[in-house]
């Protein structure tokens, strides 16, 4: 097993703010290639509304065509009972579930209010489970929200309770959703979280939009966290917030892991290839920086 469990986020997060549509073929290679890559965890889809995420449009196609392989487990994002319904009409083996921290970006992103999308956590926690899928619940907008600012831990803590009180997932992903986070916050909110969810696993989802995703990253693993999301090629970003662009990179949080002495199960080159190979399909500039300058030692 790996040291840090490195989730590939890329087909989901990684495609939902590009201008271009990606074919649904060219969705599969990706997931492919990063399966070739060594990643075993992939949010694959997204079953939300397609006239609002077009480019999430032909989830249960992709689905569909993605291969069975041993030790890979394929997620989806789902925002409500109606998401959870379609995801599980496919062969997802993880659902991620998104309650918003804010009620203005929770309205804008998903048409309900914060009290809502915990309601709607709920009813989705316990047929999710009948189902036999993996449960994660991650808090959007954790560390602050485009439309009401500074977003207290506080606040965050709270709604983790009540997600808990309403039916315990199976892993809490804290995200910086904007990119605005410093790793302070990250100490508060891990240690806040463990407090109340003890046995729960931890994860974190960072945006680099202000060049501080990779120190979150780090600090996250130093407050217990084993599974941070990662984008192949540092593509990505939220339709519904403005700037939120560029997710950690698959390659470059590689690196840094890999030179600090933990092992992530990837293959580099495999990943900067897709990058490259990727950036060519959506004709939109690798944003990672590893591709530019290379690996060390060369």
């Amino acid at each position: 097993m790996p040291d840090v469990e490195v989730i590939e986020v890329g087909p989901r997060d990684g495609l939902q703010n590009e201008s271009a549509i990606l074919p649904t073929a060219d969705k599969v290679r990706l997931i492919e290639r990063s399966i070739a890559a060594g990643l075993r965890r992939i949010e694959a889809v997204s079953f939300v509304n397609p006239k609002r995420v077009p480019q999430m449009a032909d989830a249960e196609a992709v689905m569909e065509a993605l291969p069975r392989v041993d030790g890979v487990s394929y997620a989806g994002l789902v925002l409500n009972p109606q998401g959870l319904g379609r995801a599980v009409a496919t062969s997802v083996d993880e659902i991620n579930v998104v309650v918003v921290s804010t009620d203005e970006f929770s309205l804008r992103n998903q048409g309900c209010t914060v009290e809502r999308g915990i309601a709607n956590w709920g009813l989705i926690a316990e047929k999710a489970h009948e189902a036999g899928l993996y449960r994660t619940v991650t808090l959007a907008a954790a560390f602050g929200c485009p439309f009401e600012g500074e977003v207290p831990a506080d606040k965050v803590l709270d709604i983790i309770r009540r997600i808990i009180e309403n039916g315990p997932p199976d892993e809490i992903c804290i995200a910086d959703t904007i990119g605005v986070g410093v790793p302070a916050q990250v100490r508060t909110l891990l240690e806040g979280a463990r407090g109340i969810a003890p046995d729960i696993p931890l994860r974190c989802h960072f945006h680099n939009t202000r060049n501080t995703g990779y120190a979150n990253a780090m600090a996250a693993l130093d407050h217990g966290v084993s599974a941070l999301d990662a984008s192949t090629g540092g593509f990505g970003g939220c339709p519904f917030a403005p700037a939120a662009t560029g997710n950690i990179a698959t390659e470059d949080l590689h690196y840094m892991l890999d030179r600090t002495g933990m092992d992530t199960g990837i293959d580099l080159s495999t990943v900067t290839e897709t990058a490259a190979w990727l950036s060519d399909r959506l004709t939109n500039p690798v944003q990672a920086l590893l591709g530019r300058a290379g690996p060390f030692p060369a």
